[in-house]
């Protein structure tokens, strides 16, 4: 599934891998995809910003996820995520909201089906974060 959110504006674990440059901004995340099985599966996840696109952000899934066997990249509002942090958010291809105190769930919508995601809100929020700290060389 790839899309680009119309609408403007899994328990996340950080990995050591997370990187910061003058014009781009990515961390590494596990996330979940939320099913009817009643086991989730825990999968990586890119968080990625570039400050050539400073109202974007990118959530990239990893290739053995598609069946075209490519990675599947979701670019949306920068100010959808933020927002989605605090109240249910989206009425487009991607929807966010808070699920308790500790957790976001990302909603996924292409012509394929739904995915439904779940990530931890601070591994979110450091990203955001990030996003608007100054560039470091």
């Amino acid at each position: 599934m790839s899309a680009t959110a119309e609408n403007p504006p899994a328990s996340a674990t950080a990995t050591a891998t997370a990187t910061a440059t003058a014009t781009a901004v990515e961390e590494r995340v596990t996330a979940r995809v939320i099913s009817d099985d009643p086991l989730y599966r825990k999968v990586p996840v890119a968080l990625r910003f570039a400050a050539s696109e400073p109202l974007a952000v990118r959530i990239v899934f990893p290739a053995d996820l598609s069946p075209e066997g490519t990675d599947n990249e979701w670019v949306f509002p920068r100010a959808l995520l933020e927002a989605g942090l605090q109240a249910p958010t989206g009425t487009g291809d991607v929807r966010v909201w808070p699920c308790g105190r500790v957790q976001a769930v990302v909603e996924f919508h292409s012509p394929e089906g739904v995915a439904v995601v779940q990530f931890d809100i601070a591994a979110l929020r450091r990203f955001l974060r990030r996003t608007y700290a100054p560039a470091t060389r």
